[in-house]
């Protein structure tokens, strides 16, 4: 018994022996890797000093462009076709000639219409003359009445023959032929799609708590996949009276110039609503922020002294709450302060509280490829 407990008491001494042991050798290794990271030389960083100004405030939403102008060119009469004027993508002007159907049946009873027309007015011309007679006031009634009717068909005649030219209803870009020479066609049948290029709308929705900030008039920008590298500047010209009782958006709808012809109806396209100004606030570079999913953070730079008493400048993480962000920029609600140097650049060898020295971004790309350099040689 007195040899199984003097067994006990000598693993008991053992593990605490080796517990105080492990807890001496962590501390030696924390104070010489301390020691070794006070030895290291000053990290060069890029800074910014956090200034307040006023906040471009944004609205985005997701849109579809659409043409101002757009048709399907179809006949109002039916006919064979005789002859086609026009390419498929081409421009046309206004009142150009597309399709022509046949209208030799409808010239002929144009030229007959037209010489009873003739006779007509020669009968009233004659009859005319004799009105004083009781018995020719009837004839001139006739005749004119033959005039009215035979002018009647040329009037209908002429307008079938017209509406046989199918011609453009407005200058535009036609799309692909979809008929034949020869084919039939009847009253409404499609020809040619025709649109209008140089204007387009964009309709996009909102969420109803954003009536209260828009406003016709409005600048919205615009972006699409096909051109990543430019950005697009409409108006808005309409916003929806109703909001939409499953969905809770309102539609807004903007109309912009597009000269160029470069965006064609039916793109998809991001729409970036520009607000008035808000007020003041902090704004830095989205390159000064370490946005990760345990929060956004930034190294903020202070000048202290050394146990010597030489001034030394130290980088300090600070978890910060950030607000919108608008072309490359961040708004800063909590954590950073008008006049603090925070820092964009050389930060991910940083540690919070290690020594810094300010560079520029030059000296800073020189610094980081001697090292790159030189961890390559090693």
């Amino acid at each position: 018994m007195a040899k199984r407990f003097i067994i006990v008491l000598i693993l008991v001494g053992i593990l605490f022996g080796g517990l105080v042991g492990f807890d001496m050798f962590k501390k030696k290794m924390m104070g010489q890797f301390l020691a070794m990271m006070s030895q290291q030389p000053p990290a060069p960083v890029v800074v910014v000093t956090a200034d307040k100004k006023p906040v471009t405030r944004t609205l985005d939403g997701i849109g579809t462009l659409e043409a101002v102008r757009q048709v399907t060119v179809s006949p109002e009469v039916g006919g064979r076709v005789t002859n086609i004027t026009f390419e498929a993508g081409v421009l046309v002007a206004a009142g150009d000639l597309l399709v022509q159907l046949n209208d030799e049946p409808d010239k002929g009873d144009l030229t007959r219409f037209q010489a009873q027309a003739k006779l007509a007015q020669q009968n009233l011309t004659r009859s005319s003359k004799l009105v004083d007679v009781a018995s020719t006031r009837s004839t001139v009634d006739r005749d004119r009445a033959e005039l009215n009717e035979a002018e009647g068909g040329i009037a209908r005649t002429e307008a079938v023959i017209r509406q046989k030219q199918i011609r453009a209803p407005f200058d535009g870009v036609l799309g692909i032929r979809q008929v034949n020479l020869g084919q039939y066609l009847n009253p409404g049948d499609a020809i040619v799609t025709l649109t209008d290029l140089s204007e387009l709308f964009v309709n996009f929705t909102l969420p109803e708590q954003t009536l209260a900030d828009i406003a016709v008039g409005q600048a919205v920008e615009l972006r699409v996949d096909a051109y990543p590298a430019d950005v697009f500047i409409a108006k808005i010209n309409a916003i929806e009276p109703q909001v939409g009782d499953e969905t809770r958006t309102v539609k807004v709808q903007a109309i912009l110039g597009n000269e160029e012809g470069k965006l064609k109806p039916g793109m998809f396209a991001r729409a970036t609503v520009l607000l008035p100004d808000g007020a003041d606030q902090v704004i830095l570079p989205e390159t000064a922020i370490d946005f990760t999913i345990y929060g956004d953070s930034v190294y903020i730079v202070t000048e202290s002294k050394n146990e010597s008493g030489e001034p030394i400048l130290t980088a300090t993480r600070k978890y910060v709450k950030t607000g919108t962000r608008y072309k490359g920029e961040v708004v800063v609600l909590e954590g950073v302060s008008e006049g603090d140097r925070v820092v964009t650049g050389g930060q991910l060898k940083l540690t919070s509280g290690g020594a810094v020295t300010i560079a520029t971004k030059d000296t800073l790309a020189e610094t980081t490829k001697a090292n790159e350099n030189s961890d390559r040689k090693e």
